[in-house]
């Protein structure tokens, strides 16, 4: 009889408490918040690694808006995100670590339609692959900052089927990459709502 207690109070005490355990993110089974952003997601998307592991590796330390760097170097030089993490960790500037695995400054190139960009945040990046012949982009050297919008500017263009002139023309005023993802996102939800109403409105004419 008393074993039977017992396990029924052990029971109601898991039926309790476990669930706000689990929202505490004692539970590492469970899928970790990516917050208010999603940004982590729509990289996890376009990448197609696990959400959790793009969150794992903001939380190490990496800024939200630098997490496609870190997968896009990974990519081509042929490693673990985590190696790159290490690095960029230790003080190391994403150029260095591009250098450090052969992949030159032509590698974050984005063609565009307009060849030439004014001002910043991007006329800088351009004004170099502009100056210099093709078979020497190799030895252009890109600040962190240019790097983190060239790669920034290839993600959001091809994961929301925008085109790169326009994410220029959004960060010229000063709008986040994690806050036009987000608007991304709801102008799609909103043209799928509205497709839907015509759908329905339609069968029921």
């Amino acid at each position: 009889m008393k074993n039977f207690i017992y396990i029924i109070t052990t029971l109601l005490f898991s039926l309790i408490f476990m669930p706000s355990i689990t929202r505490a993110g004692y539970d590492f089974n469970i899928s970790v918040s990516d917050g208010d952003t999603g940004f982590s997601f729509s990289v996890s998307n376009y990448y197609r690694v696990p959400e959790r592991e793009v969150i794992i590796i903001r939380e190490r330390g990496i800024d939200e808006e630098e997490l496609p760097v870190v997968y896009f170097i990974a990519r081509r030089a042929h490693v673990s995100p985590q190696v790159i993490i290490q690095l960029r960790l230790s003080g190391m500037s994403w150029m260095d670590i591009s250098l450090r695995y052969g992949i030159g400054a032509d590698v974050y190139y984005v063609p565009l339609k307009e060849v030439y960009v004014v001002g910043p945040p991007y006329g800088k990046a351009y004004g170099y692959y502009k100056k210099y012949p093709r078979h020497m982009w190799k030895e252009i050297r890109l600040e962190d900052d240019d790097i983190v919008n060239l790669v920034n500017l290839r993600f959001m263009s091809e994961y929301h089927g925008v085109s790169p002139e326009e994410i220029i023309r959004m960060k010229g005023q000063n709008k986040r990459f994690v806050t036009m993802d987000k608007e991304f996102k709801e102008k799609k939800k909103k043209e799928h709502r509205e497709k839907d109403h015509k759908k329905k409105r339609g069968r029921d004419d």
